[in-house]
């Protein structure tokens, strides 16, 4: 089969003919169909993740998946509903199911887990072993191109609304800011209008393009970030909905200066929700962050119930995209436009 592969830190990736994976006999080999391009894959390039989990060359990369089942192996029970030709999406976490993480299913969060691009295989090659409970089979109809960046881009930011929805801090007289309007963002605010039980969604970021995504998605305000400080942006919030603060944040971008801002902006007990890991640390002051009883939830991707939840959503047409579709060998084209920021919605490889 052919493969995007990694062979060392801040290298394109290698286009190269190699084996078909042999798959174990609990996994199914999905053919992919098309593969999303995240900004994870850059940092992965770059070494963002090295401290954290030293590589093994080479890898694959390509974490958010769709595609169908090409075979299936001798151990998967009959009970699990797959047969030759479904069309189906990855599950991205793969814990090693008997910490407590994985037995009430984050198995995304497991100390032991796995993930796919992040190793031997992943989605920037035409084949993929993939154990079969981290398989979810979805409506032939539904499109590959749309399917594949719900795994990640669509997950993730679900889950951190839900977080926010789940400790109370969205309702009817509540305003949630989302900030960085990016591959993440697109879906946060259509999450956002869906979760958020009347909340008033106002959507924070620098590119023009960006905002006009957003404020079709639903946002019911959007605001422009670009060469402005805080004091103008709690300005023009106040200007825009009446009062200068927000009571809950969901950030799809994680740049430290984003960070603060929004902790700045941030109400008497407000939540604030980080999904993105544009930077590496974040600085907010102590004092406020007790006094006014601030909560902060990291969130991490999701599990297989919560992209079971967006499958259906999918299923509903209830979720709409921003898809940029490019061939394999572009890739590493593709990955200099992540890296500086140019990609409106996501990137994804259509095989």
């Amino acid at each position: 089969m052919i493969a995007a592969r990694m062979h060392e830190y801040h290298q394109p990736l290698v286009l190269e003919e190699v084996p078909e994976p042999v798959m174990k006999p609990d996994e199914i080999l999905v053919k992919v169909t098309a593969a999303g391009m995240c900004r994870t894959d850059v940092q992965l390039l770059d070494g963002y993740f090295r401290k954290y989990a030293p590589s093994t060359f080479p890898l694959t990369p390509g974490h958010e998946i769709a595609g169908t089942v090409h075979k299936i192996g001798g151990l998967v029970p009959r009970s699990a509903g797959f047969e030759e030709g479904d069309q189906v999406v990855v599950v991205g976490g793969w814990g090693d199911g008997t910490c407590r993480h994985c037995q009430v299913g984050n198995t995304q969060i497991c100390s032991h887990g796995q993930w796919p691009g992040f190793g031997p295989y992943g989605g920037y090659s035409e084949f993929v072993p993939v154990p079969s409970r981290y398989l979810i089979k979805v409506d032939k109809r539904l499109k590959a191109e749309e399917l594949a960046p719900l795994t990640d881009a669509g997950l993730t930011p679900y889950r951190g609304i839900k977080k926010l929805r789940d400790a109370g801090a969205l309702g009817p007289n509540r305003v949630l800011g989302v900030f960085g309007i990016g591959g993440l963002g697109a879906y946060a605010v259509q999450y956002a209008k869906l979760l958020g039980a009347g909340a008033t969604v106002v959507a924070f970021a620098r590119h023009p393009d960006k905002l006009a995504v957003a404020k079709e998605y639903g946002a019911d305000h959007v605001i422009s970030t670009k060469g402005k400080a805080t004091a103008d942006l709690r300005k023009e919030l106040n200007n825009t909905i009446g009062k200068g603060e927000l009571d809950a944040v969901i950030d799809c971008a994680g740049a430290a200066e984003m960070i603060r801002t929004g902790f700045e902006l941030l109400g008497v007990a407000g939540h604030y929700s980080s999904v993105g890991l544009v930077g590496d640390q974040i600085d907010i002051p102590l004092f406020p962050f007790v006094a006014r009883e601030y909560t902060y939830h990291g969130s991490f991707w999701g599990n297989y119930n919560d992209l079971s939840e967006i499958m259906a959503l999918a299923a509903e047409g209830k979720i709409r995209h921003t898809v940029k579709t490019v061939r394999l060998q572009d890739v590493n084209e593709n990955l200099e436009l992540l890296r500086a920021g140019d990609i409106v919605g996501r990137a994804v490889i259509k095989f």
